[in-house]
């Protein structure tokens, strides 16, 4: 069954923008902001949640509030066709936060945070194992600006 494509305007992009900076904000003040009523923005953001838009809301750490933490960008590159097992492997991977898709040279770009270099290096081994990864490279994270 297809989905019905939704069209999205203005509201909805401001509304989106709004909740990526504070997806925590209350409905009042996203209506303050925008200049409408709390209930259409209850409106939009049930209709942008119903229609797959808006998949979640989530909590944004500040960077030195884990120090232990590694963190790292890894490109990986899939044999053939592979691409949908490799990331169905990697989805299962706990330490794995974001996994993307992408052109050129690499076929898949996933954000690593471990706990420690050793969780590292066992992800590392892990990923590089599942069928299907050709290569990969791998840079840590030091700092974000």
């Amino acid at each position: 069954m297809q989905q019905a494509k939704h069209i999205y305007d203005q509201l909805d992009r401001d509304l989106i923008s709004l909740l990526r900076h504070d997806g925590r904000a209350p409905l009042s003040k996203l209506a303050d902001i925008l200049r409408v009523s709390r209930g259409t923005i209850q409106n939009r953001l049930d209709r942008l949640s119903q229609s797959g838009a808006v998949l979640g809301f989530t909590v944004r750490v500040r960077e030195d509030y884990e120090l232990d933490g590694i963190r790292a960008i890894m490109m990986i590159e899939v044999v053939g066709k592979s691409t949908s097992q490799v990331i169905k492997r990697l989805r299962g991977m706990a330490e794995l936060h974001t996994l993307h898709t992408t052109n050129g040279s690499w076929d898949l770009v996933a954000e690593i945070q471990a706990a420690s270099l050793s969780d590292f290096d066992r992800v590392l081994r892990e990923v590089r194992m599942i069928e299907g990864v050709l290569n990969s490279e791998t840079s840590l994270l030091l700092s974000t600006i």
